[in-house]
């Protein structure tokens, strides 16, 4: 494909929709997971063209119950398709029935594409791009090198990727095609957790010491331009740390959950039934969605979401992990104040500009407006 035509044209501030899409291929890459391609109808293609590392929400009725999770697209920009990689997660509705269930010609609502993983990174000539992964965290970084390379015949792109073992490892033949297609341009460092490689460094368990040595011997911070970071809460922070740690600039360090992996976090409100007595105290909520207004008051002491209180009014208010991970459920704080209980998908200058995240986001007054259209 000629580089003009990855150019990302997305409208990363729209607000998602979920659309019918019927499934075109199921792919294995691993025995714990699929690549799942949707075909995307020529009615539908200014809904989902999409930037190199945005994510989907995916919808799907599951033993009687609605189930909704994000996964991001692991494939460059395609008129026609959108491909993303779900991996089995322990005890994971979706991601079982996926990886089990889910053949062509299944019709699932998948959402159209989200995020700002890659916002703003514009002018690749000469720049070195870091992808630091584990897992499944490795989808959003196959589009990111793609669009890396493919636009720049002099930049280069380096991905530190943490598997348990070789047979974890989820687009090796496609990582090894990338390192064939654009020599001396490509370095791959693959560190194993449970299977010992020829070289120590790159056997075990990424921690503070393991990464300051790969850093010093393999990565030095100076010769990198950006970094993107995609995995786990544990290893995400870690590299922020160790990277601040090094006066390298947080403006040029992105990342991006599919989940924090922290049992303390407290969970968003996604449907929670809410009854309001006469005469108890309440609050209310007026939103804006799609050019229409609603309006519906929640008991005080229910301590229900904004995305909580909204759903019960309106079944077609965006949302799909509920954690604070995904930001489908952004709106703009038009009057009144609230407080976020877990922001991991807002950039500051969102924050600054009245965005929250609705699933996290609770009242401090008697009256909130906030518009989903904004």
């Amino acid at each position: 494909m000629a580089a003009q035509n990855l150019t990302p044209t997305a409208d990363t501030s729209r607000r998602g929709s979920f659309h019918a899409l019927e499934v075109a291929e199921v792919r294995p890459l691993t025995a714990e997971s699929v690549e799942v391609t949707f075909a995307v109808p020529e009615r539908l293609h200014g809904r989902f063209d999409y930037q190199p590392g945005q994510h989907v929400a995916l919808r799907a009725t599951i033993d009687g119950r609605e189930v909704r999770r994000s996964y991001s697209i692991c494939r460059p920009p395609t008129p026609g398709s959108i491909s993303v990689a779900i991996k089995r997660d322990l005890g994971g509705v979706f991601s079982s029935w996926a990886n089990e269930t889910l053949e062509p010609g299944t019709v699932v609502d998948v959402m159209s594409p989200q995020g700002t993983f890659t916002s703003g990174l514009d002018d690749l000539a000469g720049t070195h791009v870091v992808g630091i992964a584990a897992g499944s965290g490795i989808t959003p970084l196959m589009a990111v090198a793609h669009r890396v390379l493919s636009q720049a015949h002099d930049s280069r792109f380096t991905l530190l990727y943490t598997n348990r073992s070789q047979l974890d490892v989820m687009f090796v033949e496609e990582l090894a095609d990338l390192k064939d297609r654009y020599r001396g341009r490509v370095a791959l460092h693959h560190v194993l957790t449970r299977e010992q490689r020829t070289a120590p460094l790159l056997s075990g368990r990424i921690d503070e010491e393991r990464l300051t040595r790969i850093l010093d011997a393999l990565i030095p911070t100076a010769t990198v331009d950006e970094w993107f970071l995609c995995g786990p809460f544990e290893l995400v922070q870690l590299c922020r740390d160790v990277l601040a740690a090094r006066d390298v600039d947080p403006a040029h360090v992105r990342f991006e959950l599919f989940t924090t992996g922290r049992p303390e976090r407290v969970e968003g409100d996604a449907g929670r039934p809410v009854e309001v007595r006469t005469g108890e105290p309440t609050w209310r909520l007026d939103f804006t969605l799609d050019g229409q207004s609603a309006s519906v008051d929640s008991p005080v002491a229910a301590n229900e979401s904004i995305l909580n209180a909204a759903l019960r009014v309106r079944q077609d208010v965006p949302f799909a992990c509920a954690g604070g991970v995904c930001g489908t459920c952004r709106a703009r704080v038009v009057e009144g104040i609230v407080t976020m209980t877990e922001n991991y998908a807002l950039e500051p200058d969102e924050i600054e500009r009245g965005y929250v995240l609705t699933c996290q986001s609770h009242p401090k007054g008697e009256r909130v407006v906030v518009d989903y259209d904004g």
